[in-house]
């Protein structure tokens, strides 16, 4: 006969495991929340490592918010729940391809728990693969790209990548001194402008786009992967989240345009954008280089993998290159269908979104580790920028002001329109094509658990 003194022992052990268990299970969501993961993503990947961690499926239910997690197991008679604070956000694509990847292998080599909270450790503490300069060089060049699609020259790009190198590593700065968030940005934004700004005083003999740099200076604040993770919690139900995404990516905007509306008055910056043109005039040879570089430069702000820099490159090209094949045509004097900006950025993010569905396989890594860094360089920073001197020029002494407040108020539509579709593109051909991947993910964990119980390495809650 088993002592009741047995019994309780039994069940101490018992529900040790399991806190400990579920302790794993937060952590590794914690590490894909605060590398600013999709919560689809988060969600299958935590139900990946309850499998492994021998948590039934049905008796788990996940909660996922932009500060917190919360894990509960019941199975109708006995119910334990807990939750996980998440301090901090930023974006780390290698720390979401390492976890994907440990889930899979922790489940096909039996690791212990020991093994599994030792190689979590590891992925939590692992040095990023840029430091600080190569991270703002790369800001820095992204931006200078940025500026080429403007229609600046290269002169001008050097002059844009400058400010935008000063102004990321002042960002970091601010960052790592514990500033508030959003300030940091404001005061990065502010830099930025302003070296922009000085960079006009020099002889007019070395530029012929001496304005050119002052609209894309500072795009390396411009949040795309809260952007597009908003629009992909907002497709896949995840509501609350989605919504608080966006008043994140609201809030870093504004403390942007804070931050550059502050230089421009300060300098008595003149709307200078009536002189110039919303019509590309590179070739698209100089938009291709330009595109590579921006997908490059940011894939190093969202610590994408090296090995991966050249793919992100070609996926920019592809991106940039079908958004000014569809959007310009014959009333431009260029190549191409003539449907417009938003129809062209649209093609452009859906086109390599679907590539990226296959390319997943080549590379091994999560789609939005390819398809983000690709899409970014189609920011409309012109379109913002007109919206923003439109606000800040608004003559207050009587109608004249109407004129450059219906400017602003177009200008922040069509670059709304145009943000929209670029996340809509990325999401929508991931969604449905979730659903084929899933299928085959489904399958081959179901063979894998199956393999494992038959070595006896599986024990269930």
């Amino acid at each position: 006969m088993i002592s009741k003194e047995h019994l309780e022992t039994t069940a101490k052990v018992h529900d040790q495991q399991l806190h400990r268990r579920v302790d794993l299970l937060l952590r590794t969501g914690k590490v894909l929340v605060e590398s600013m993961a999709d919560s689809n993503r988060i969600v299958r990947n935590m139900k990946r490592t309850a499998a492994y961690l021998g948590i039934p499926e049905d008796k788990l239910h996940i909660n996922v918010s932009f500060t917190m997690l919360m894990v509960n197991v019941s199975d109708g008679d006995y119910s334990f729940t807990k939750f996980q604070r998440i301090d901090t956000h930023g974006v780390n694509m290698n720390a979401i391809t390492d976890i994907s990847k440990l889930s899979w292998r922790a489940i096909e080599n039996d690791y212990s728990l020991d093994q599994y909270e030792e190689e979590l450790e590891k992925i939590r503490s692992k040095k990023r693969n840029y430091t600080p300069w190569q991270v703002a060089i790369g800001a820095g060049f992204a931006c200078g790209g940025f500026c080429i699609q403007f229609g600046c020259d290269w002169m001008a790009f050097l002059y844009a990548s400058i400010a935008a190198i000063l102004g990321m590593r002042l960002r970091g700065l601010c960052n790592e001194s514990g500033l508030n968030h959003y300030m940091g940005i404001a005061i990065a934004a502010f830099v930025s402008t302003m070296i922009a700004w000085a960079s006009t005083l020099l002889p007019d003999t070395w530029t012929s786009t001496p304005w050119h740099p002052l609209l894309a200076c500072a795009l390396f604040i411009v949040p795309g992967v809260p952007l597009i993770n908003f629009v992909d919690d907002m497709l896949d139900n995840y509501i609350q989240v989605g919504i608080v995404r966006a008043m994140n990516t609201l809030l870093m905007v504004t403390a942007m345009a804070f931050g550059i509306a502050f230089a421009v008055k300060l300098c008595n910056i003149a709307d200078f954008f009536p002189t110039i043109s919303m019509v590309p005039h590179h070739n698209y040879f100089e938009y291709a280089i330009a595109a590579a570089i921006s997908a490059m430069g940011f894939s190093m702000i969202f610590n994408i993998q090296p090995r991966l820099l050249w793919v992100v490159a070609i996926g920019g090209i592809i991106a940039v290159c079908t958004r000014n094949f569809v959007n310009l045509g014959p009333s431009t004097d260029n190549i191409g269908l003539d449907m417009g900006l938003v129809i062209g950025s649209f093609a452009g993010a859906t086109l390599v979104s679907l590539i990226a569905i296959k390319a997943v396989h080549w590379f091994h890594v999560p789609n939005h580790v390819l398809t983000i860094p690709s899409v970014i360089p189609m920011i409309p920073g012109v379109l913002m920028y007109r919206m923003l001197f439109g606000l800040i020029n608004i003559n207050v002494k009587g109608v004249d002001e109407i004129t450059p407040l219906m400017k602003a108020i177009e200008s922040g539509i069509n670059s709304g329109l145009v943000i929209m579709v670029i996340a809509i593109g990325v999401a929508i051909p991931n969604i449905f094509g979730r659903r084929y991947i899933a299928r085959s993910k489904n399958k081959r964990l179901a063979e894998i658990l199956k393999e494992r119980k038959a070595r006896g390495k599986f024990i269930e809650w």
